[in-house]
């Protein structure tokens, strides 16, 4: 398929996005330094971070039409934040601009010789409350939204937003990184979740990864799928069954992930995606789940062309939300959002590598 016939633009355009935007100093060095050493870095780029803010970018840049409510300060850096936002098509007119404090800001220092990053994160103060957020804009923000996003953070006002959009039944996407104040609040609005690969196990304190999904989803009633990301490993889906599935055969589902982990072709360097059928999935002491288990592989980037993992769960986040808005069953869903976050480490910073919809990468994937 070549970008001149691309699938059309998915009719719900609109997603509203609240959570962290920030700057981003990101250096990358030879190798990480120990203690008290001095060393130069090999390269320094300075640009707009944050999970919202790097989310919402990756979305725009696909096509949607982002809005953010977030908060930064009257300083350089808040400027420059609102400006890249805006300059990739994300509407910031629902921000919060403080007189006083500081706008949130990173030091990223990029290991060359480990392909890993260390993020040192100083947060904008004053934080987002919500009586910044009036009725009206929270309303006019909401007006013709098909997606909510939250990154976990601004916990109070975003919840806020979350039960104005539930009221409105609007689809609400949670990222759970870490476990976070207000974070389970959030969740029990949520309609999709998206997690790192440690927290589905240390919210539920279930023994396995597969387990912890079936105990979210027990503990979630409103949740329709979670996805684990687990970085070069890929991710690992749990949908529930909107019918039921009465008649569906019963399994452990540990021993259903490992017997989809044996038939995934490993020998596929581009992001893949295999899934069971309808089951009814058991976790011993926890429950079971009538559903789907979804395995997703990720990109086998050559080292050489491997620069910088920063936000490349945030770029997974991105593609998600435009999947879900163009209506991609999980099997396209997953490989895509793997694509899109492979297609962003080969450039240093969270959204430089970031890539357009009409990317030759991303047109066999829509």
């Amino acid at each position: 398929m070549s970008s001149d016939s691309l699938p059309p633009l998915p009719q719900n355009l609109i997603v509203l996005g609240c959570g962290q935007v920030a700057v981003d100093f990101l250096a990358t060095v030879a190798s990480f330094p120990n203690p008290d050493d001095k060393i130069r870095s090999t390269s320094l780029k300075v640009q707009g971070g944050g999970n919202a803010g790097n989310a919402s970018t990756c979305a725009a840049r696909l096509g949607l039409n982002p809005r953010l409510i977030s908060k930064v300060s009257n300083d350089s850096h808040g400027k420059g934040i609102l400006e890249e936002l805006e300059a990739d098509g994300v509407d910031t007119s629902f921000f919060i601009v403080s007189e006083k404090g500081n706008s949130s800001f990173t030091y990223v220092i990029v290991d060359s010789q480990t392909k890993t990053r260390t993020c040192i994160h100083t947060p904008g103060y004053p934080p987002l409350i919500p009586e910044e957020l009036s009725q009206s804009s929270l309303l006019s923000a909401l007006d013709g939204v098909n997606m909510v996003y939250f990154d976990g953070r601004h916990h109070e006002t975003a919840l806020v937003v979350a039960k104005e959009a539930a009221r409105k039944n609007i689809p609400i996407l949670v990222e759970a990184e870490r476990e976070r104040e207000g974070l389970d609040d959030l969740l029990d609005f949520a309609t999709y979740a998206i997690c790192s690969a440690k927290f589905p196990q240390a919210w539920t304190e279930a023994p396995s990864f597969s387990s912890a999904l079936i105990s979210m989803l027990l503990r979630l009633p409103k949740l329709k799928f979670v996805i684990g990301t687990l970085g070069e490993e890929g991710c690992i889906m749990l949908e529930r069954s909107v019918n039921g599935g009465s008649d569906a055969e019963e399994m452990d589902v540990q021993c259903l992930l490992e017997s989809l982990k044996l038939i995934k072709d490993d020998s596929k360097t581009i992001p893949t995606c295999i899934s069971s059928v309808e089951t009814k999935l058991s976790a011993n002491g926890i429950g079971t789940i009538t559903g789907r288990l979804f395995v997703g592989t990720a990109e086998k980037i050559p080292p050489s062309e491997l620069v910088d993992t920063t936000g490349a769960g945030d770029a997974f986040i991105g593609a998600v939300l435009y999947a879900l808005c163009a209506g991609m069953p999980p099997e396209k869903m997953l490989p895509f959002a793997a694509q899109v976050a492979a297609t962003g480490c080969r450039a240093l910073g969270a959204r430089t590598g970031l890539p357009l919809r009409t990317d030759p990468r991303l047109v066999s994937f829509l």
